[in-house]
Order: C-alpha cells, then sequence, then structure tokens
C-alpha cells in the first residue's frame, strides 16, 4: 500500500512517471481496490467526521491518461471508452436492471439495486440502497446503506481539488424525485429530501421549526425533512428570490426504518 501511495504521489508531481510500469501498475491496483471495496476515496471516522484520502483521488485522475480507448460491445450496444464496466454482478450479489450502467472502480456492497442509471468511477453505494430510474451518482461520491435515490436524482461528481469532500449520502436516507446534490454536499443520516431539493455548497438550508431561521450550508442535519423554498435577497438590480432548502421538520426515531420513512412524508405532506 506504501509504495502505492508513493508510487503514485511520485507520478503526481511527474507525469513523465505515466511512462513507468511500476507506476501504471500501482495506479491500476488502486483502481481495482475501489472496485472491490478495499479502499475508498473518502471514509467516516469514528468522531463522525469524514477523511478524503486524497493520494486514492489521485490516482483516480491518473487512471485516465494511463488507459486507452477501446471498443466496448455487448450485444447490439457499443461504447467506445477509456474506462472498462463493472461485470460479475451476480456473484457480488447486485441487481442491475437493463441500461444500469457502473464503471470499472467503483464500488457497489451486497444488496444494491441499481433501476437504468448510471454509476460513475471512485462511487461506493451501500448495502440495500436502490439507485432508481435515470438517477446518477458522480465520480467519488459516497452513498450509505438502505438510501433510496429516486427517478431522476444527480449525485454530483468531485475530483477536483483533491482535498474536496465528495457528496456524501449517509445511511438510512430517502432522497426525493430529480433532487440536485453538487459540490460535496453532505446529508446525515435518516435526512427525508422532497422532490426537487437543490443544493450546492452555498446554498441556504435553513431550519425553519424554531422561533428563527438557522441557517446551514453544505450541511443537512440527520433526520432532517427538507423541502424546496427561497429567501429573499436585495441585488444593484433589485430583490429578488433566492433559491433555498427549508428544514421543515425531524423524522421521528423509530427502529423501524420504513415506519419512520413514512411517517415523515405522511406528516409532512411531501411530494417525492
Amino acid at each position: 500500500m506504501i509504495a502505492e501511495k508513493e508510487k503514485i504521489e511520485w507520478a503526481w508531481e511527474d507525469r513523465n512517471q505515466l511512462r513507468e510500469k511500476g507506476v501504471r501498475e500501482a495506479i491500476f491496483a488502486v483502481i481495482d481496490k475501489l472496485d472491490q471495496g478495499l479502499l475508498r476515496v473518502a471514509e467516516p471516522l469514528s468522531d463522525g467526521s469524514w477523511q478524503v484520502n486524497e493520494w486514492v483521488k489521485k490516482a483516480v485522475v491518473l487512471f485516465f491518461p494511463v488507459c486507452e480507448m477501446q471498443t466496448i460491445e455487448i450485444g447490439p450496444f457499443e461504447f467506445h471508452d477509456k474506462i472498462p464496466l463493472k461485470k460479475d454482478y451476480a456473484a457480488q450479489g447486485v441487481r442491475v436492471v437493463p441500461h444500469a450502467i457502473a464503471r470499472f472502480g467503483a464500488y457497489l456492497e451486497k444488496g444494491v439495486i441499481l433501476m437504468p442509471s448510471y454509476v460513475n468511477i471512485g462511487a461506493r453505494v451501500g448495502e440495500g440502497t436502490m439507485v432508481d430510474t435515470w438517477a446518477t451518482v458522480g465520480s467519488c461520491a459516497q452513498i450509505g446503506r438502505n438510501v433510496h435515490l429516486s427517478g431522476g436524482v444527480g449525485i454530483g461528481g468531485v475530483l477536483e481539488p483533491l482535498q474536496a469532500m465528495p457528496t456524501v449520502v449517509e445511511d438510512d436516507c430517502f432522497i426525493g424525485s430529480r433532487c440536485i446534490l453538487v459540490e460535496g454536499v453532505h446529508i446525515g443520516k435518516e435526512a427525508v429530501l422532497g422532490a426537487n431539493v437543490v443544493l450546492t455548497r452555498s446554498t441556504h438550508i435553513i431550519d425553519v421549526t424554531g422561533p428563527g431561521p438557522v441557517i446551514h450550508k453544505g450541511w443537512v442535519p440527520p433526520a432532517s425533512v427538507v423541502i424546496p423554498g427561497s429567501y429573499t435577497r436585495k441585488f444593484p438590480a433589485g430583490t429578488f428570490q433566492v433559491p433555498a432548502a427549508l428544514i421543515v421538520g425531524k423524522r421521528r426515531e423509530s427502529t423501524d426504518k420504513k415506519v419512520s420513512l413514512n411517517d415523515a412524508l405522511r406528516e409532512h405532506s411531501l411530494a417525492v
């Protein structure tokens, strides 16, 4: 592992080193470990924070220049790309519905269901999670266990800057239809996002459940129930409404996550 890290750091500083066989082998070895779930781009720490493994991100970036374009034929379908597709889903216990695609270097835990969707290199999707129709999981995104990514959800990828945290959706979250999560936003455990919530690092996520508004940016606290909203902002040209997200409640504690989710959807009349 140390030798692989050193070679990748070496090649990152001097791209001429990509011609070296040992360097190329180290890059391929890291991507293979990502594909098997033995490494990850970002990981949770015991204190609840997350750590970005920058050298692994570097390996993902360097993987593109060392791969050659190739034609991939699958039945009547043809692709032309540098990155191969994942294989052996049955052995991994993953259900993949046509036309779902996951790139080599993405890790899918046992019990993942891919409806016609897309999972990019470096991403990780946890056990029991459903990636619903036309949802996309961008490069290096970290999706927890028992998450539901509804139809058309867009989870943005983050490769560079290297220190940037990828988009994180923690365990037991429900992400409603056509939600967009980009720029490394972090969704805490058991959060519920209604349809069409759009979050960037600068989006105001306003908790309106107390006597006064509390604003978060880039972070949805655990068990929050979130809907699209707006706030008023003054500009030189006048006063306009700016998109925001509103925390309108909390998901009740329950050992049965499905019951807890259904109660939250019903109580807040959420469109999902």
